[in-house]
């Protein structure tokens, strides 16, 4: 029997403090598990559990640079030390330079591939010995629309997402037979902090996005939250290695 309700699971989200992350936290948080919130600013992951304990749900928080290995590793450490076990992972962290590729230096690039893509595959092996035990385990990795579409000042960000959905289909084919479902969602153009920039660049974005999507909006980020929940869920059990497009029908259109 499938249920939504994730009491007494264990759940951590990286990128958790703001945008698509935090809206996730939350609705994690209000399904009934305890909520690992994990990011970089220590002021606003604590914003974002207090957020998350005043509305009813449980929630600490983890400081950690996704570009950092050991950081990743010792996230997954702290999370079992602190609650005991760990049965959702939420792959949220994103970052982006919008350039050119010709304005692309190395770092730029290596540091968008580190924290959107490499971090998700050294969390990932650092979860796999616990879902083992558990005999369970969810791995649910943002992506975007990105992953399928092209964009000249996407350079890096592209790339990283199609890397996401990779690595999705490669942990499904490795691990499915151990019970861990690992799917990935593909946000269309949402209303997050990530996005303010090219909103501000690009004068006409609100309005070409809005006028191409039928839905007649820009993604919010419980948009996305929600279906985080359900591939969080026993109700997404034989769920393994989808891509869950979220994008209110933008990409339909030609």
């Amino acid at each position: 029997m499938w249920t939504l309700d994730l009491t007494g699971k264990v759940a951590v989200v990286t990128g958790g403090s703001s945008g698509i992350g935090l809206a996730a936290a939350h609705e994690l948080a209000r399904a009934g598990a305890s909520v690992v919130v994990a990011a970089r600013n220590r002021e606003k992951i604590d914003g974002a559990v207090e957020a998350i304990v005043a509305a009813g749900g449980k929630a600490i928080g983890i400081s950690c640079d996704a570009k950092i290995p050991e950081q990743c590793s010792a996230l997954i450490a702290d999370t079992v030390q602190q609650l005991g076990r760990v049965d959702i992972l939420v792959n949220n962290s994103g970052t982006n330079f919008r350039k050119q590729p010709q304005d692309y230096s190395l770092q730029d690039w290596h540091d968008v591939i580190d924290t959107n893509l490499t971090s998700a595959f050294l969390l990932s092996q650092a979860v796999y010995p616990h879902f083992l035990a558990a005999g369970q385990g969810k791995i649910i990795n943002i992506a975007s629309l990105l992953a399928r579409m092209g964009g000249a000042a996407a350079v890096a960000y592209g790339p990283s997402k199609g890397g996401i959905v990779q690595l999705t289909r490669a942990l499904t084919a490795a691990w499915a037979k151990n019970n861990i479902q690992a799917n990935a969602i593909l946000p269309g153009w949402t209303d997050t902090p990530l996005t303010e920039d090219a909103r501000s660049a690009f004068p006409a974005l609100e309005k070409t996005v809005t006028d191409r999507t039928p839905a007649g909006r820009w993604g919010q980020p419980i948009d996305i939250a929600q279906v985080v929940v359900f591939l969080a869920s026993s109700a997404a059990d034989f769920i393994n290695g989808a891509e869950i497009v979220v994008d209110g029908g933008y990409s339909i259109q030609s």
